[in-house]
């Protein structure tokens, strides 16, 4: 299965009496780069969720966003600091005898001071925390990669149409070939012949000349080894997986081997091939750009 670095997935869940929302998203990128959002309090769960994800993606720029939240109040308790109350109320009575002021000290004024209650929360349980967060991961993850795999699978049909017009170029090319020489062969003999106002031509020379010309541009080596390129191609794409760095370098192999057609064609018409070869093949080298 062909799969695009790009895509969104988002899965929101009631657990453990929490409610759980992880959203990812990503775009192209040469290497894996994980990037998590989550409440400072859930810190410890930050680099599992990169491990979990990397289970199911190979390359690309994600982000993740990871929203936490339980119900306020549950699992906590308050005592009165009995002790802090009462330091503070004999301080407020000193102040009252020295300045001679009358303050009505009550639990109300007094509870404004912090350290009167003593507020303990119920310590969570992090594995507990983390298997909820886990569980609306792997579902955000699941629909984060059908819609890779929906979007690579369009991009797959692509590129393979593009490299059916590679070849069907390439076969262009090896038949405009054949005949290059003997046009060449033809053309020289003209040419000579109106030069030499003649026709006892050396019909051997002209065949060496032939000859010659015809090794100097020969492309056989070239499309041989893009047939054999473009049959690669079919099978890695065929394959699926993480084949987007295989691709891409099959793509520059390609290339290279067009380029030195290019350099020994001598004749409009196998230029004009050539211009389109490299057309389709940079289209199809931005396309794999975004396969992972």
């Amino acid at each position: 299965m062909v799969m695009s670095m790009t895509g969104y997935g988002r899965s929101i869940m009631h657990v453990d009496d929490a409610d759980i929302t992880v959203e990812i998203r990503s775009v192209n990128n040469r290497f894996a780069d994980i990037s998590v959002k989550m409440p400072r309090s859930l810190s410890y769960c930050e680099d599992k969720v990169k491990t979990e994800l990397l289970k199911k993606v190979n390359r690309g720029k994600i982000d993740v966003f990871v929203s936490y939240q339980k119900p306020q109040g549950e699992n906590v308790e308050i005592e009165p600091n009995i002790s802090a109350a009462r330091g503070y109320y004999d301080a407020l009575r000193k102040i009252d005898e020295q300045l001679g002021t009358h303050t009505e000290i009550n639990a109300s004024l007094l509870s404004r001071f912090s350290d009167v209650f003593v507020v303990t929360r119920e310590v969570p349980d992090e594995e507990k925390v983390w298997s909820g967060i886990r569980e609306v991961l792997i579902a955000a993850a699941d629909s984060f990669n059908e819609m890779r795999a929906s979007e690579g699978a369009r991009m797959a049909e692509d590129v393979l149409g593009k490299i059916d017009r590679v070849e069907e170029l390439v076969l262009k090319v090896e038949e405009s070939s054949e005949t290059r020489v003997e046009a060449y062969r033809k053309k020289l003999y003209d040419r000579l012949t109106e030069i030499l106002a003649a026709t006892d031509i050396d019909e051997k020379r002209i065949l060496e000349e032939a000859a010659i010309y015809a090794d100097r541009t020969a492309v056989d080596e070239e499309t041989v080894r893009l047939h054999s390129h473009i049959g690669q191609f079919r099978e890695i794409v065929a394959a699926g997986g993480p084949i987007g760095r295989k691709l891409d370098f099959l793509v520059q192999e390609i290339n290279r081997e067009i380029n030195t057609i290019g350099s020994k064609a001598s004749d409009l018409e196998i230029t004009g091939y050539v211009v389109d070869l490299k057309s389709e093949v940079e289209k199809i080298r931005e396309q794999i750009q975004n396969i992972e």
